[in-house]
């Protein structure tokens, strides 16, 4: 019943990937639909002697579809699922540092990641140093004998900040270092960190990968089966994985990755539109704008510039908490990348963490998740909530 594709990415377009890859008809059935399989074990016919899984900690049918798909979405030679993308990025650092590295990481990183490496990782003898990822000499300046790993994330969270992958590639491997790129906010439907020259690719597969906001998880994806190999031994040592219902909604989430970036991204850029040159709006943070600083390399390497949309307000913090407050499509929440549009002030929700810290965000910034609603209607939802701040 299965056909054994070899579903490979240089043969088959990203959405035939999305929709196959690791996924052929279940065999004694012939399930179109990948099962759950909901089991914590598996039956062995002597000891020793099993159909290749033993415990669902170490390997599970659903997870080992989902990982396949990952694998061929970014181009890579394996995919490792997690529990969360801080499990993923704990998995790959407990993996690759040790006590007495260094970690570049940028000077506007995702709160949850400063934090791991601020509240955590420092503990256990790893020092970083934060510099701007989107200056290759400052990082090349930050690099010591003992970094281990550059850390970057483009577009950043919440000021989307744009970094050159390609550029950092160099810089990292010239000093001997891994490059690992957090592909949350772009997808791998918009960006390739992989083929750039990063090293490994981190998601947030709660975000545009799961797409719905009902699930919980996060993945790596590697160019070296070695690599791949030492972080399998670390998932399963570690613990921190998907279960199988999770699995299961992040591969049906990527099955329409593609169409519903396409829906972000256009309803972006028409929000976009709206508030460039809004009364109540100072700036507009949007890798698409011309004046952006990361325009021309997000042009590169970006098939387009996403559906993040952060703003700063004229009226200050008050002016931007006022904004949460009077939307009605766009939703007061963290998270972002599902259907639904979002609204929330990084400073006093997702990157609380960082307050005080040479990473505190402006307490006048909203950032938007741009869903895939009537784009008329986020248009009117923005319009009647700037109007009263």
């Amino acid at each position: 019943m299965s056909r054994n594709t070899d579903w490979d990415p240089a043969t088959y377009g990203f959405d035939t990937l999305a929709i196959h890859a690791g996924q052929d008809p279940e065999p004694t059935t012939g399930s179109v639909a990948v099962p759950i399989y909901q089991t914590s074990t598996y039956v062995q016919s002597e000891v020793g002697v099993h159909q290749g899984y033993e415990y669902s900690r170490s390997g599970n049918p659903t997870r080992t579809a989902l990982e396949v798909c990952l694998a061929a979405l970014e181009g890579g030679t394996r995919g490792l699922a997690y529990a969360s993308g801080l499990a993923a990025e704990d998995g790959l650092l407990r993996t690759v540092l040790a006590p007495g590295a260094h970690v570049v990481v940028p000077d506007d990183a995702y709160g949850g990641t400063y934090r791991l490496f601020a509240k955590v990782l420092e503990r256990w003898g790893v020092a970083h140093t934060a510099v701007p990822l989107g200056d290759p000499g400052a990082v090349r300046a930050a690099l010591r004998p003992e970094t281990a790993l550059v850390w970057c994330e483009t577009p950043t969270n919440p000021l989307l900040g744009v970094a050159d992958i390609a550029r950092l590639a160099e810089v990292a491997h010239d000093g001997g270092a891994l490059l690992v790129v957090d592909n949350t906010f772009a997808s791998p439907y918009l960006q390739q960190p992989l083929a750039l020259g990063a090293d490994v690719v981190v998601h947030s597969t709660t975000k545009y990968l799961g797409g719905h906001s009902d699930v919980v998880g996060g993945a790596l994806v590697v160019r070296d089966a070695e690599l791949g190999e030492r972080l399998a031994f670390h998932q399963n040592a570690l613990g921190a994985v998907p279960g199988p219902f999770d699995s299961w909604l992040v591969l049906r989430g990527a099955k329409t990755l593609g169409v519903r970036m396409d829906r972000h991204c256009a309803n972006a850029a028409r929000v976009v539109d709206l508030l460039t040159g809004h009364a109540a709006v100072a700036q507009v943070l949007y890798p698409g704008l011309p004046e952006h600083p990361g325009a021309e390399v997000a042009a590169k390497q970006m098939r387009q510039p996403g559906g993040m949309v952060s703003l700063r307000l004229a009226g200050g913090e008050e002016a931007a908490l006022a904004l949460c407050r009077r939307t009605r499509v766009f939703t007061l929440g963290e998270s972002l990348g599902g259907v639904e549009s979002l609204i929330e002030h990084p400073g006093r929700m997702t990157h609380a963490s960082v307050a005080g810290s040479q990473l505190e965000v402006p307490s006048d910034l909203v950032r938007l998740s741009v869903g895939i609603e009537t784009v008329e209607d986020l248009l009117e939802d923005l319009t009647q909530a700037l109007a009263g701040v």
